[in-house]
């Protein structure tokens, strides 16, 4: 190949075929490039390295338009393209990045106007200003007034802004990703954002963790009366605005639709022509109302409340099996032992019935009712899970040349203890098909079980064909709790990585990740309308969120907790939430306000497993390491002056075929007793005799409503609002739970 010559402005020699002449300029090169290939016929190709280079300077660099040659609309440009980054970044940096947006908008109108664009500016102020109008409305007022560009140097409000650097608290890596997230998009928009920062604003590099309003060292500070930190009383204009502060963000509160979820309107319909179906066949008892009014009832009430609507929360489309299972839980509703707040001091005489588990040899990790109480699991800490039939008949199955016909079954497949179990819906089935007589009823169990283990993964049971289905994979480290939605489709999952995960059943992956917990989570709960999640977290932060599925947002912050919150529960109405520490303590919050309504205290030492509240949310039920099941009034007490009583440990030695002792009370205060069963599971060897008094029912008396005693060598200090206890041999309560029609199910492993 041989090229024409080419000289530079010093004359130097060009480059030619087979010599070693060197190029003094670039413009050479390409020159020499461009004939090359023109000569050779790669004209496409020419034309695609001419246009290239034209963007390069003599020097060899990119050329870049300068920033005031980009024209007027580069301000909105910019601050879109910084809004969208933060928006569409992890939540964890959300907060801080936050920050950012109010200095770049406000420096962006006043660069408008003082360059005489003030048409643009308006338009600027009008488009955006929605996004600050809670925060800075004064502000945003005062910019109205500023239509010239000798009003910026006049008005009050914006000299402040000119004639003083805003502070900008980020942390250093938060720093890090901005700065070189504004490297890349330079040609985009990064260009103008670094040279307002660089201009107007000082941004501060912390060393601090990522600053969100609800995390621990936030709630501390709060609780003390004091700021985050020193960056933060900085942060704006120092003495002069201060923008929106952390104790800001806290103090607002998110209204919440606590109400309950309205029914698919199909489905609805199905429900209530079935029902009448009903009322005509089997007409109600003189003085019951019939199952139409009831649910009518029902209907009326969802329609008054306030609560999500159901394009907020999709979920599948009803099925036939969805109408029987709604009728059902009408009739239950209906025909349930109504549990009222005591009245008079007097107990609420509801039925426990106890499920002892026994050769366990202290190797269970965690236990489930399904949601009918046909079903009993438990989670080993040897990684696999074992099923029961509570009134020992065989489990059903549907795998083809199944002859195993055992009240009992195992599932394999963790391989780590298994620390979450949680039953799909299921009700009591109807015994007869409602839509043909000719068919079998429809089938109304449990079909899935839901395990988390400490090997990281979530798996999906069935119980029909007794194997795994799917395995959920996203959790780093150990999934210490799983729950189904009151609804279904959806369920919740919670571990040591901190964070609670919602899924649906038929994706593999979280559709939503929630974070803001500063240690691992202990204790999770649904509200009863689906729509939000309760979460709380141990060691260091013992805090209890309240997160909404439907965005994603903390919505409230419970704290009061000293010590490992170990249960939560949400009551049926969707209005108060109930938590459990490991130290016996129980508290009662409102939701809506997210403050505490009162505590109870009860319990011996051990902590507290499991809560359940009644149907009318007027009646907590817990169950205790201690080995006790407990009743609780949720209102606060009528007569909290009442002679404390005395709770004997010594009282269960005299106790010899009923499963809840006598409890000694104070002279003339023995409340009302419930009766008490108990049917003992006997897991590997021979079956024993159970220590409670084998299978048959005693009577047994609950506690005074209040008092103090001694429980070995300590003092317990019960609070008036306890209806009654039932107490077991030995047996820590690992479940507790009051089923649809106001009964209490419990269940435990026999420790001898």
């Amino acid at each position: 190949m041989s090229g024409p010559n080419a000289h530079s402005g010093q004359g130097g020699p060009g480059a030619s075929g087979g010599s070693s002449g060197s190029l003094s300029t670039p413009a050479d090169l390409n020159k020499i490039v461009t004939d090359y290939l023109l000569k050779k016929g790669f004209t496409r190709t020419e034309a695609t390295f001419r246009k290239e280079s034209s963007a390069v300077s003599t020097d060899g660099r990119p050329i870049r338009k300068r920033v005031d040659e980009m024209g007027p609309e580069r301000y909105a440009k910019a601050y879109k393209l910084l809004r969208d980054w933060i928006e569409n970044g992890l939540d964890l940096y959300k907060f801080e990045l936050r920050k950012l947006l109010w200095p770049v908008f406000v420096y962006s109108l006043l660069d408008l106007v003082e360059q005489n664009f003030l048409q643009e500016a308006k338009t600027f102020l009008a488009e955006l200003r929605g996004e600050f109008e809670k925060a800075h409305a004064d502000d945003l007022r005062a910019f109205e007034t500023v239509q010239l560009p000798v009003h910026v140097a006049e008005n009050a409000t914006t000299k402040i802004y000119r004639e003083n650097k805003y502070r900008i608290p980020l942390n250093q890596h938060v720093s890090g990703q901005l700065f070189g997230f504004l490297e890349r998009q330079e040609d985009a928009g990064g260009s103008v954002i670094t040279l307002l920062m660089q201009t107007y604003c000082q941004v501060d590099s912390t060393a601090r963790g990522p600053i969100e309003p609800y995390s621990f060292e936030a709630i501390a500070r709060r609780a003390q009366n004091a700021d985050l930190d020193e960056a933060d009383v900085q942060e704006g204009i120092p003495g002069v605005f201060t923008g929106v502060s952390n104790r800001d963000i806290l103090d607002s509160h998110t209204a919440l639709k606590l109400g309950p979820l309205p029914m698919e309107v199909e489905l609805r319909d199905d429900v209530r022509a079935e029902l009448e179906e009903q009322d005509q066949r089997q007409p109600p008892a003189a003085g019951v109302p019939s199952l139409v009014s009831e649910f009518d009832a029902k209907i009326k009430q969802e329609e008054g409340a306030d609560g999500p609507s159901r394009a907020e929360l999709p979920l599948p489309p009803s099925r036939a099996r969805d109408v029987v299972m709604e009728m059902q839980k009408v009739r239950e509703y209906r025909d349930r032992f109504q549990v009222q707040d005591r009245s008079g001091g007097a107990g609420v005489p509801v039925s426990v019935c106890m499920f002892t588990f026994h050769n366990t040899c202290g190797n269970v990790s965690s236990m489930a009712f399904s949601k009918d109480h046909q079903l009993v699991a438990y989670g080993s800490m040897d990684s696999y899970i074992r099923i029961w039939s509570i009134d020992g008949k065989a489990l059903k199955s549907k795998m083809i040349g199944d002859a195993d016909k055992a009240n009992n079954r195992k599932l394999i497949g963790h391989s780590g203890p298994v620390y979450g179990l949680s039953f799909s819906d299921a009700v009591s089935g109807l015994k007869y098909n409602p839509f043909d007589e000719k068919k079998p009823p429809l089938e109304t169990d449990s079909k899935l079980l839901l395990s988390s283990s400490a090997d990281g993964t979530v798996r999906l049971w069935s119980l029909d064909v007794w194997s795994c289905l799917c395995v959920y994979k996203s959790h780093t480290g150990p999934v210490f709790r799983v729950l189904w939605s009151p609804h279904g489709h959806y369920f919740m999952t919670a571990g040591w990585d901190k964070t609670v995960r919602i899924f649906t059943q038929d994706h593999a992956s979280a559709q939503r990740l929630l974070v803001g917990h500063n240690t691992s989570i202990s204790a999770i709960a649904w509200h009863s309308n689906g729509a939000y999640v309760f979460s709380a977290s141990d060691e260091t932060d013992k805090t209890i969120r309240m997160w909404s599925i439907i965005k994603g947002d903390c919505v409230r912050v419970f704290t009061g907790h000293t010590d490992y919150v170990s249960a939560l529960e949400c009551a049926p109405n969707g209005r108060i939430l109930a938590s459990a520490d490991v130290g016996g303590n129980i508290t009662i919050w409102d939701i809506e306000k997210g403050v505490r309504i009162k505590r109870c205290r009860g319990h011996g030492k051990g902590g507290i497993s499991s809560l359940s509240f009644s149907a009318e949310s007027t009646v907590l039920v817990s169950g205790g390491l201690d080995g006790t099941v407990r009743l609780w009034d949720i209102n606060l007490p009528k007569d909290a002056s009442k002679a404390p009583a005395l709770l004997g440990g010594t009282a269960a030695s005299g106790a010899g075929s009923s499963s809840a002792m006598q409890i000694d009370g104070g002279a003339g205060d023995s409340t009302a007793a419930g009766a008490a069963q108990d049917r003992s599971i006997t897991v590997g060897g021979q079956p024993q005799s159970p220590p409670t008094g084998g299978s048959g029912a005693g009577a047994a008396a609950g506690a005074n409503a209040s008092g103090t005693g001694k429980k070995k060598g300590k003092e317990v200090m019960i609070t008036p609002d306890q209806i009654s206890a039932f107490a077991t041999k030995k047996t820590p309560v690992m479940r507790a739970e009051f089923t649809r029609m106001n009964l209490v199910v419990a269940s435990g492993c026999f420790e001898p």
